[in-house]
């Protein structure tokens, strides 16, 4: 076996050792959760469109369409979180903050604004599990300088 499979597998068995901690799997649940509303709102984006006619069928089935791939993001890095792949948590993280804006400008929309408050609280939250030091850790990431276990 050459020296990178060494290593790599043995970064695959460090980080899959042990229970995972509450953190990553509230981490992954989230991820998985906007991933499913995104989908879910280009799935209705897309029927809606073929159901009532829009005045610009192209750009509405091209937003119906383009929702439900960037759902498809955070659902690979919630799968990422829960089968430990340090590489899910940067698209995670990306995620996250994509959603802060999104949420502000819900919030100035009477109308939508409990969907505002649910996207900043799952954003913040998100944020708060994927950057803490039990989540770090159990994905195997190292803070620069910090020596190899």
């Amino acid at each position: 076996m050459s020296s990178a499979s060494s290593a790599d597998m043995t970064k695959t068995e460090r980080t899959e050792q042990g229970p995972r901690p509450g953190r990553l799997t509230a981490a992954a649940v989230v991820a998985g959760v906007e991933g499913l509303a995104l989908a879910a709102g280009g799935l209705y984006l897309l029927v809606s469109t073929l159901t009532d006619r829009p005045d610009d069928l192209t750009s509405a089935l091209m937003g119906g369409i383009t929702l439900i791939a960037l759902g498809l993001i955070p659902l690979v890095a919630a799968r990422g979180l829960w089968l430990r792949r340090s590489w899910s948590r940067g698209p995670a993280v990306i995620m996250q903050i994509l959603a802060l804006p999104v949420a502000w400008q819900l919030l100035h929309d009477e109308v939508l604004i409990p969907a505002g408050i649910a996207l900043a609280v799952l954003a913040v939250t998100g944020l708060v599990m994927l950057l803490s030091p039990a989540t770090t850790a159990a994905l195997g990431i190292r803070r620069p300088g910090q020596d190899t276990p």
